[in-house]
């Protein structure tokens, strides 16, 4: 099984070179971010016509998140569980049957933060304090699961191409690494590094500056495994030839392939 997930930027922008890489990379399912549309308007059609089943949990011009299945979605959630006046559009989470196992699938949109320090960078902590807390719950479930999407976190230097920029953002400061680092320490599989180790592997470049051009990107877009999950990870790839595409996002894909 091929999953994928892709910050799209506005499905809206992304209405023609979203279903052309789909046609493309022929994901099983893939989790989408910032859709940036509420539930009502998303164009279900244009991907239940590629056998995808659609789940969005939607907002309008801002946020929103996404699944589409090519196999049957069961006990679909909505909203990142421990806040329940949080009304951004950042978690979804769904099962999949195989034919052997079932997966739970978490989608998420993790804030950005900025500026830090201040309300913005209190209220990314706080999500992912909430986060830290439902990956708990989901391992003491013990169903094989995994967490992927936006993460606005850059790990470590090595996923910044010129990471002193970076040292004050949201994204990088030492209490968001942190935080990220509680995640791993529940003993969650971060797949990318699982297989591919060293620097120069990015999944956003800005539209600023020619970022791209220049290769100025950083790696916040991961999957996270359980240990279940991790046992089945065959591979963990970056599609960074589709920044280079026409009417790009500023995300590229990132997927793994699971013996599911």
């Amino acid at each position: 099984m091929k999953i994928a997930t892709f910050n799209i930027n506005g499905i809206k922008a992304r209405i023609e070179s979203l279903p052309a890489w789909l046609d493309d990379a022929q994901p099983d399912v893939v989790l989408l971010q910032e859709i940036k549309s509420i539930d009502e308007n998303f164009p279900k059609e244009i991907f239940e016509d590629r056998g995808y089943n659609v789940e969005t949990h939607g907002q309008k011009s801002f946020n929103g998140v996404a699944i589409l299945s090519k196999h049957p979605l069961e006990d679909v959630s909505r909203g990142l569980p421990g806040d329940d006046d949080d009304a951004q559009a950042r978690w979804i989470e769904a099962t999949v049957i195989g034919q052997r196992e079932a997966l739970r699938i978490c989608g998420l949109y993790l804030p950005n933060g900025n500026p830090a320090p201040g309300p913005k960078f209190d209220y990314k902590l706080a999500w992912m304090a909430r986060l830290e807390a439902r990956a708990s719950a989901l391992l003491a479930e013990e169903t094989p699961f995994l967490m992927a999407g936006d993460y606005n976190i850059i790990p470590q230097a090595e996923d910044a191409a010129n990471p002193d920029s970076w040292r004050e953002d949201a994204l990088f400061r030492l209490e968001s690494r942190t935080a990220w680092r509680r995640l791993l320490n529940l003993g969650l599989t971060e797949a990318f590094r699982a297989r591919t180790q060293g620097p120069g592997h990015y999944s956003f470049w800005d539209y600023q500056a020619g970022a791209w051009n220049r290769n100025n990107g950083i790696r916040i877009d991961h999957f996270l495994l359980s240990p279940a999950c991790a046992d089945m990870l065959r591979d963990c790839q970056i599609d960074r030839d589709v920044r280079g595409r026409d009417k790009p996002s500023d995300h590229v894909p990132v997927w793994v392939e699971l013996d599911f």
